[in-house]
């Protein structure tokens, strides 16, 4: 990679909707070259993708929880993970090391769907222990900065 590279990943981490004419302008290049550019970061996996983020807050789900999971022992983690993926309210999770075994980001509508998500995963999905803590405000950060460290 280099600074143009770099570069082309910052505005699209800002702007994944730029066009290709709208990037070549800034980097001094022809929308062509940008576009195999990109084409390039992505077949690399440098970009792993193009999404939309959704402010689970504008669809009234303003309650936000990051949750640390330990299992119980006997637990299965496969399926533990597939009723992650399709309860509606979890937002991201993680397989972590240390204490606890997951970390789980919820947005729910209020305290009771909360506890109603947390008391199915205890009862029916292998949860021993989880402790949660509320979200009061996201801070946006960028990960192109790692750009920087390479």
């Amino acid at each position: 990679m280099d600074a143009i590279d770099r570069e082309l990943v910052r505005l699209l981490e800002r702007d994944a909707r730029a066009s290709y004419n709208e990037l070549s302008k800034e980097v001094r290049l022809s929308a062509n070259t940008v576009a195999d550019r990109v084409r390039r970061l992505r077949t690399s996996g440098v970009i792993s993708g193009f999404r939309a983020e959704i402010d689970p807050a504008a669809l009234g789900r303003g309650l936000n929880m990051v949750s640390d999971i330990r299992l119980r022992e006997d637990a299965d983690r496969g399926r533990f993970e597939r009723a992650l993926q399709r309860l509606p309210q979890v937002v991201s999770g993680a397989r972590m090391t240390g204490e606890y075994d997951y970390q789980i980001r919820m947005a729910c509508v209020d305290p009771a769907e909360f506890e109603t998500v947390v008391n199915q995963l205890r009862q029916d999905h292998g949860v021993r222990e989880i402790r949660s803590r509320l979200v009061l405000r996201d801070i946006a950060i960028n990960t192109s900065d790692l750009l920087d460290l390479s």
